[in-house]
């Protein structure tokens, strides 16, 4: 019988406020180490915590984005546990009463769409951090981490594979900076991922789950999943036991090793924190949040399909980042002001999804800095719908306006691209390809189509690609019916 893995995603998103959860401390990245602590963050004698009322409305802000329900009344506790970036001796989190509970995360798939049950969502204050390589012979500890103001996405073991994990990962990663509560920064730390990974048999109870903590890359958190699960299993199939601990993961041999025994719940010895009082949020402020968030991805990928006549997957990849979606909006908008031929959105999608993705994705880049200005494209498009230049000589012209930002009827003049559509000049190639190749005429004739395609080939070559594809097919079985 076959292994099934079973994982489940624990998300730290720091919430996107200038000061931290319970002090004024600011929360900008990169300063000098230990100049951002305040004697709140570090627990000296006689300091009080005091709520962020702006982490908290980012925290409402999520629990609507997700259909969440949020609590009207939560607690904030104190989590006891003993290391050395953490001053006070203890977090202060939510355990019992979280912010939010339940909500979903959908995300597309090999075609197809998924949605991931979450649990909960519970605002914490960040540990500061440990330097191990600040001096020669021990660590050194920088508080600036300290208080920050975190968000705790916990999701339920709902996925089945270490790609499902990566696709459900920036599914969040996307939403929590459409609606603007993250920056979603992982190599600053914004955005951290553990991942409780465990194996079982098929249909099974599930197994023993080992914690991998601060994945702060998608790539390395796909290696540490697959090499956890190989782990796993491997040990399972030797007859042996899997031990509930936490692992890390080592980039630079691609494997998860033991870090310390897993704690439950009971080891952290949670009680009510009596320095702050039990957050009460009223329905009122719920609702003016409601009112003033952004169209949530589901909803606009929704209107793509009921307005723009785009197929589900089409418009699910659109969604993938606000800035993707507001890329392919604003070419919509640019298309109707060039008002010389009509384009048709899905045109449009097929190269923001297809070409555009691909050069962003081959050059690290995303759509928030994309060199590629939407009017331009727009207009190299037009070119395309009006028969000026044909689909191979389009891509050698976004790759020009990529580097240069060009125009494209300047870069089609200066290269000679133009499209031949002269039927005169095409039926007499034509007729010298056919000529030149009996052999591959009678063996269309016969009823061998690969001959007809080949026969097509030839007369693009003779032509330099530039003649018009649709008619030198039409040219081509006209004569070869004669």
């Amino acid at each position: 019988m076959a292994w099934e893995v079973v994982i489940g995603i624990e998300t730290h998103a720091q919430l996107a406020t200038k000061s931290k959860m319970f002090s004024g401390a600011s929360t900008a990245f990169g300063a000098a180490p230990n100049t951002q602590a305040s004697a709140v963050d570090i627990a000296l004698p006689g300091v009080l915590p005091v709520a962020n009322r702006g982490a908290i409305e980012l925290a409402i802000r999520f629990g609507l984005a997700v259909g969440g329900e949020i609590s009207r009344r939560s607690i904030f506790a104190r989590k006891n546990y003993f290391y050395p970036d953490l001053p006070k001796g203890y977090q202060i989190s939510q355990y019992e009463i979280p912010v939010v509970k339940g909500g979903g995360v959908g995300f597309s798939i090999d075609k197809e769409f998924k949605t991931v049950r979450l649990t909960r969502a519970h605002l914490e204050e960040d540990a500061g951090k440990s330097l191990h390589d600040a001096f020669p012979d021990a660590s050194g500890i920088d508080l600036n981490r300290a208080g920050t103001p975190l968000l705790e996405i916990v999701s339920e073991p709902d996925l089945r594979s270490a790609k499902e994990a990566i696709a459900y990962a920036r599914a969040l990663h996307s939403l929590v900076r459409w609606i603007g509560i993250c920056d979603g920064n992982m190599q600053e730390g914004s955005f951290r991922c553990d991942a409780n990974v465990s194996v079982r048999r098929a249909g099974g109870p599930l197994g023993t789950r080992c914690e991998i903590k601060n994945l702060n890359s998608f790539r390395f958190m796909e290696k540490a999943i697959e090499f956890e699960a190989r782990r796993q299993i491997e040990l399972l199939e030797d007859g042996k036991s899997v031990v509930q601990e936490t692992r890390l993961y080592d980039a630079d041999r691609e494997e998860t090793r033991s870090m310390r025994t897993k704690e439950d719940a009971q080891d952290y010895r949670y009680f009510p924190d009596p320095d702050l009082l039990p957050l009460v949020i009223e329905e009122e402020a719920i609702e003016k949040i409601r009112k003033a968030m952004p169209e949530l991805p589901a909803a606009k990928r929704d209107r793509y399909v009921r307005e723009l006549q785009l197929t589900p997957y089409d418009a699910a990849l659109l969604v993938e980042s606000k800035e993707k979606a507001k890329y392919f909006e604003q070419s919509l908008s640019a298309s109707d002001v060039i008002q010389t031929v009509k384009i048709p959105p899905k045109v449009i999608v097929n190269w923001i999804n297809g070409d555009v993705s691909a050069r962003l994705n081959s050059e690290n880049l995303d759509f928030a800095n994309i060199p590629l200005k939407e009017d331009r494209l727009v207009k190299l498009l037009a070119r395309v719908q009006d028969g000026t230049i044909n689909q191979k000589a389009a891509k050698e012209v976004v790759a020009d306006m990529w580097k240069s930002g060009s125009d494209p009827d300047s870069i089609i003049a200066q290269k000679g691209l133009k499209q031949v559509s002269d039927a005169g000049a095409i039926e007499k190639v034509v007729d010298e390809v056919l000529a030149a190749n009996a052999k591959q005429v009678a063996d269309y004739r016969a009823g061998r189509e690969k001959a007809f395609n080949s026969l097509v080939g030839q007369v693009m070559k003779k032509t330099a690609g530039k003649a018009n594809p649709a008619q030198v097919n039409g040219i081509l079985r006209a004569r070869l019916k004669g």
